[in-house]
């Protein structure tokens, strides 16, 4: 056998040690004997301490006497279990009376510890005591008067919540491994922790009661409060520390409770505080009431799931007094007697990370002034419905209260004044998510040689961002995965193929896009997501996500969160969602733009329609371009980034009714995104459409000499293509581009003469108007005014240009302002005059506010007789 001690590890406060598996010396059980017997020599005969010494080494449990100094008493159990090595005769113990007199020792060893945390108790050393009976615990986790006793010393201690706790665990583990219900030493704690009545912390103005004999147990004491008395329980946790901000929420949280029976919903996001701001009020409001009742329904907890109703009503009964035998054995007699007790007082009942209204209703308080605060993740609608209750939103933190929170939970004010631009970067990336924030906190104080500048750094790459805001088993990650697992399968499929969506918003046609799912389907799995905060509804029918649940998402999207480069192949439900775009934008284009013809088509190889919005008309097109911008953006540039370039060109041109309408909205970069998948495609169609509007819109923002680089390749581009539409558009914005540089010149008279016959030839009419508009503007800067009559007569009589919608009537009315300068000019003024009321009023109707501009400068010259061009 070895021969040297080996310790584990030992309680500081009382050296005793932490039992280590390995070999040990046979005579320690001797030595453990030897120290009992000279710590009885060392006792009077009779001193009470005695019996607290002889207990614990007998293995025997007679009656207490109360030690006179409960600190010699632990003076002389600290000595006794300091000789202990480990397990008794390890190695040796392989018979039967050998292994008999090891579980003695074992058995002698727990009762001591068991007897130095009653001494450290009757010492007032709660703390001490809880200490040492955890270890122990740990390891003989179904050792029920070791349980109990660490309850109470977790109880006295300040730490009730965690007492409960303990006595769920244990109860768990007896049901699980055992198939039996606690014994009385368990239940008895419990029950005396529930009412508040520890005999050994009751305080001296504790109110009288009446002893009256147990029916069923002659030397069984049964205590009830004295007639017209009742007990007021309070089973509040404590209240949270370092909690900031909410003078929102706790306002409407008072107004909302101030009502007759009220029952209110506080619900949010995972991790964004709701049970801190529901104790933090409990904690501010409890005198109003009663007492205050609390549990955890655990809705959405990784443990051991949500407690039996008919538990929680038997916590709530013993803390409002009734006696443990007394209780009901069914949960609907157990409900009666929850009734009963309420009725005629006003209590607060708390209920956290409730998960089903059904849950909720058992445990809702009878009295006319009692009041429900219930938090969860979901709206518990049907709440709302059944009890009138009110709802109270809770979301998260704005800078200010972000960075508040990051102070209080480090304690380094200083450092967040030393680096106040870290510090908004750490809340910002944090999301405004106060567990985030707890977790970087955590992260900060765990690292004091960190600058919060190194931690901002870390939290910005989104690759390890959820990671590093966890905390073991706890963080970010792990709430939402609770919360998901929660939900129906819909709504989980819905939730990972989020991750998929490269913009900031999403409606339900985007959401049946990426799942296949018919859109009512999608909007039944949206709404549940909605329900759970998973996402929100920013404006009727379209949601977003925050960023931290983005990026989870992100993570369970198939092949979303690799880089490009690493995937096999695009993610399916990204393609299906660019080809929803795609669908929708020609519908959009054709509504804006009745007279011309379709940009470009599918690809060959594009996902079916499932559906999508079909703008009826201009109007309600440049709307569904205005909501979607972002969308379209993000969408081309993700398409790019995945090898998607057929469908990232098409996503950028099919916008064009919307730039021609703001083309000084800063529309490059998209562009540019789209020209980047042209070339790559090598599609001269692709490359002479994408450059025509890249160079007319640098043209209309001033840099003309970028413009002339794109559109100078445009034309002969196209014709490569073999599009004269195409080309005819591109030799017009060349033609423009080169006019704004200077007078007009024969060679861009050229390319306009020749957009109009390409144009008229293919019967392109739109087209054919837009090289005519430019055209008459050219002969009128050279005084051709017979051309520019010519010119527009022309444009104004093309068949299939009297559409009420698109560019084709505006076109129009510049072609009238263009020939009523032209007739002014040549002498007809009344002709002139009514060319341009004409074109004004058309201006007018149309909200056309360049053609009103344009009209109304030409008729002010021709009243003051300049009217010879513009």
């Amino acid at each position: 056998m070895a021969g040297g001690p080996a310790r584990a590890g030992q309680d500081r406060g009382t050296g005793a040690c932490v039992p280590a598996a390995g070999p040990a010396r046979a005579g320690r059980g001797r030595r453990v004997g030897r120290a009992a017997r000279d710590a009885r020599r060392r006792v009077r005969p009779g001193d009470a301490r005695v019996a607290a010494r002889r207990a614990p080494l007998r293995g025997t449990r007679p009656a207490r006497p109360r030690p006179a100094l409960p600190e010699d008493a632990a003076s002389l159990l600290r000595e006794a279990l300091t000789l202990w090595r480990g397990p008794a005769l390890v190695g040796v113990a392989t018979a039967g009376p050998l292994r008999a007199a090891a579980a003695g020792l074992e058995e002698a060893r727990l009762s001591a510890v068991e007897q130095l945390a009653r001494a450290y108790g009757e010492s007032g050393s709660h703390v001490r005591a809880a200490a040492l009976l955890h270890t122990e615990a740990v390891a003989h986790p179904m050792r029920e008067p070791l349980a109990a006793a660490l309850m109470r010393a977790l109880y006295r201690s300040g730490r009730q919540s965690d007492a409960i706790d303990q006595y769920h665990r244990t109860r768990t583990l007896l049901a699980e491994e055992l198939g039996v219900d606690p014994g009385p030493a368990l239940r008895e704690a419990y029950a005396e922790i529930l009412a508040g009545a520890d005999p050994q912390d009751r305080p001296a103005s504790a109110p009288p009661a009446v002893v009256t004999p147990d029916v069923t147990g002659p030397e069984a004491p049964v205590v009830r409060p004295e007639p017209g008395d009742a007990a007021r329980p309070d089973l509040l946790p404590r209240a949270p520390r370092g909690f900031v901000g909410r003078a929102r929420e706790l306002a409407a949280l008072d107004e909302a409770a101030c009502r007759e029976q009220a029952v209110v919903v506080l619900t949010g996001p995972a991790g964004v505080g709701k049970t801190a701001a529901a104790l933090h009020w409990a904690h501010t409001v409890q005198g109003r009431y009663d007492g205050v009742l609390f549990a955890d329904l655990r809705g959405f907890s990784d443990g051991d799931g949500a407690p039996q109703t008919a538990d929680v009503l038997r916590e709530f009964l013993i803390a409002l007094g009734v006696p443990a035998r007394e209780l009901p054995e069914t949960q609907g007699a157990l409900a009666a007697a929850y009734r009963a007790r309420t009725e005629r007082r006003g209590h607060l009942v708390v209920l956290d990370d409730a998960r089903t209204a059904d849950q909720v209703r058992p445990l809702l308080p009878a009295g006319p002034g009692s009041a429900a605060l219930v938090t969860s993740r979901l709206r518990l609608e049907g709440l709302a419905v059944s009890e009138l209750a009110r709802t109270v939103g809770i979301d998260v933190l704005d800078g200010r209260a972000s960075t508040a929170l990051l102070a209080a939970a480090t304690g380094a004010g200083d450092r967040l004044a030393a680096e106040p631009d870290a510090a908004a970067r750490l809340a910002a990336l944090c999301d405004g998510l106060p567990l985030a924030l707890r977790v970087v906190a955590a992260r900060v104080n765990a690292r004091p040689g960190r600058t919060l500048s190194d931690h901002a750094d870390d939290l910005a790459d989104e690759q390890r961002r959820l990671g590093l805001l966890d905390a073991g088993d706890t963080g970010v990650a792990a709430a939402l995965r609770l919360t998901l697992r929660a939900l129906p399968a819909d709504a989980r499929l819905l939730f990972e193929h989020l991750g998929a969506v490269p913009g900031p918003e999403f409606d339900r046609y985007a959401a049946a896009a990426l799942t296949a799912l018919p859109p009512a389907d999608a909007a039944a799995a949206l709404s549940r997501l909605a329900d759970a905060h998973l996402v929100t509804e920013r404006a009727p029918g379209r949601y977003a996500m925050h960023d931290l649940v983005r990026l989870y998402a992100r993570g369970l999207c198939p092949d979303a969160a690799a880089p490009a480069a690493e995937r096999p192949a695009p993610p399916e439900p990204l393609v299906r969602l660019l080809d929803h775009y795609l669908h929708t934008a020609l519908r959009a284009a054709a509504a804006a733009e009745p007279d011309d013809r379709p940009c470009c088509v599918p690809p060959s190889d594009v996902r079916p329609d499932l559906g999508g919005p079909a703008p009826a008309d201009r109007a309600s097109a440049l709307a569904w371009y205005a909501a979607e911008r972002e969308n379209l953006a993000a969408a081309a540039v993700a398409a790019h980034d995945a090898g998607l370039d057929d469908r990232a060109w098409r996503l950028v041109v099919l916008q064009w009714p919307y730039i021609v309408g703001y083309v000084r909205d800063g529309w490059a970069p998209l562009l540019a995104t789209g020209l980047a998948a042209a070339v790559r495609l090598d599609d001269p169609d692709a490359e002479s459409r994408i450059r025509a509007l890249f160079g007319w819109v640098l043209t209309e923002e001033g840099r003309l000499g970028e413009a002339l680089d794109h559109l100078e390749l445009a034309p002969p581009l196209a014709a490569r293509a073999g599009d004269s539409s195409s080309e005819a558009t591109a030799l017009v914005n060349l033609a423009i581009a080169m006019d704004r540089g200077g007078a007009c010149g024969t060679e861009s008279l050229a390319h306009v003469a020749r957009a109009v016959a390409l144009a008229r030839a293919d019967g392109d009419v739109l087209t054919e108007l837009l090289a005519l508009e430019h055209q008459a503007r050219q002969l009128a800067s050279r005084a051709d005014h017979h051309g520019v009559l010519a010119c527009t007569e022309r444009g104004l009589s093309l068949p299939g240009a009297a559409a009420d919608e698109g560019l084709a009537p505006l076109r129009q009315i510049l072609l009238r302002v263009s020939r009523g300068a032209a007739l002014h000019a040549l002498g007809d003024a009344e002709a002139a005059r009514a060319c341009l009321r004409r074109a004004h009023e058309d201006a007018l109707e149309r909200g056309f506010e360049r053609g009103v501009r344009e009209a109304k400068a030409q008729l002010a010259r021709g009243d003051s007789g300049t009217a010879t061009g513009r």
